[in-house]
């Protein structure tokens, strides 16, 4: 058997192998409300043999949104919209997993199916965005800098809605701290400029993705997997690198996260990033060897053969993959049989039909 499809325990949770789906925003949700485009979304990646589906970046809070059209888990509603499209992922056989987010600085954006760019105004359903500090990302509206009784309601928040998301059968949760998102700005020099426990030293920007761990650990107990998103470094001068991701990533560790989800960039506009085939895997590889804890490899996975080098040559323990499964929602049913999987073993019995015809080819 490959490595990729080899299962993986974590803590109470078995998933059936390694190729798994990362977050991915739909734009589509109405206050925060999933839909039928959600559950059809997400269910045809458990149907095409994904281990593991997280579902978009879910927002805590109503601030916490990328945009208006954004999903949430801060209403009793909202969870229960997510009922359904939990059940059908776990019927499929994968696990069902949610992001839970806050954009800070970045929310608070058109969509980008709108024709409008940039900040949305508060009447056309806008709001004023919080970061760690009152620094705009380019082009978006100024923040306003979170009081230490704010950033105490938003790690409630967290963990409010980490017991909504268990309580909607959700079985993997994921803390979003990457892609210049609320965690990820207090994380960084370039955008933190604070002057109290949650500013200065590393230890102290990482105080508050610390706290958010320990309250999601303290609500879903000991069973319960957690996932950390961490972009490992900002890819601009004067920020973080991935050593001082590793080291966030050791402690998140000792506060009960299970697994780094490891990503790079997004926090500033001036970014100088070099793209290729599985560009960010080997920060994954930094991160592994640093901490000794599980972690995910992303960035332009497109084949079994790559994705079974990434686990194969050590450089993580799973792969995630995002737009792959957009072009292909049945991607792992294809990389299973790259690498000579048995199809009984895999595939959905409805579909064996079209993998002895492919084999016939």
């Amino acid at each position: 058997m490959s490595q990729l499809f080899t299962p993986l325990t974590v803590r109470d949770i078995t998933f059936r192998n390694r190729l798994w789906v990362s977050p991915m925003c739909m734009y589509s949700a109405a206050d925060g409300v999933v839909n039928d485009w959600h559950h059809v979304h997400l269910a045809q990646f458990a149907s095409g043999g994904a281990g593991l589906v997280v579902s978009e970046a879910t927002a805590v809070v109503p601030e916490g949104r990328i945009s208006p059209e954004d999903a949430g888990i801060w209403t009793d509603q909202q969870a229960d919209a997510w009922r359904p499209v939990v059940q059908s992922i776990r019927d499929r056989g994968a696990v069902a997993g949610i992001q839970l987010a806050h954009a800070g600085r970045k929310a608070s954006t058109f969509s980008p199916f709108a024709s409008s760019h940039g900040s949305v105004p508060a009447d056309r359903g806008g709001w004023v965005t919080e970061a760690p500090s009152a620094i705009a990302y380019d082009g978006l509206a100024e923040p306003v800098a979170m009081t230490a009784e704010r950033i105490a309601e938003v790690v409630a928040a967290f963990r409010a809605a980490a017991r909504r998301a268990l309580d909607a059968g959700f079985q993997v949760l994921e803390i979003h701290a990457a892609h210049g998102y609320l965690l990820h700005e207090f994380l960084s020099p370039l955008s933190n400029e604070r002057d109290d426990e949650y500013g200065g030293s590393l230890e102290n920007r990482a105080r508050l993705t610390l706290d958010v761990v320990r309250a999601v650990r303290g609500e879903a107990g000991e069973g319960v997997p957690i996932f950390v998103r961490f972009s490992a470094t900002d890819s601009a001068p004067g920020g973080l690198e991935v050593d001082d991701v590793a080291q966030v990533a050791a402690w998140a560790r000792e506060a009960g996260a299970d697994l780094f989800d490891i990503s790079s960039s997004g926090l500033v506009a001036h970014q100088r990033i070099e793209v290729g085939p599985g560009y960010q895997v080997p920060f994954a590889a930094c991160v592994r060897e640093a901490t000794g804890a599980l972690t995910a490899a992303v960035g332009i996975i497109t084949s079994g053969a790559q994705a079974e080098e990434v686990l194969s040559d050590g450089s993580a323990d799973v792969v995630f993959a995002g737009r792959e499964w957009l072009r292909d929602p049945h991607f792992a049913l294809r990389a299973s049989s790259e690498l000579g999987e048995d199809p009984h073993d895999i595939w959905p019995p409805q579909y064996v039909r079209a993998y002895r015809a492919l084999a016939r080819v």
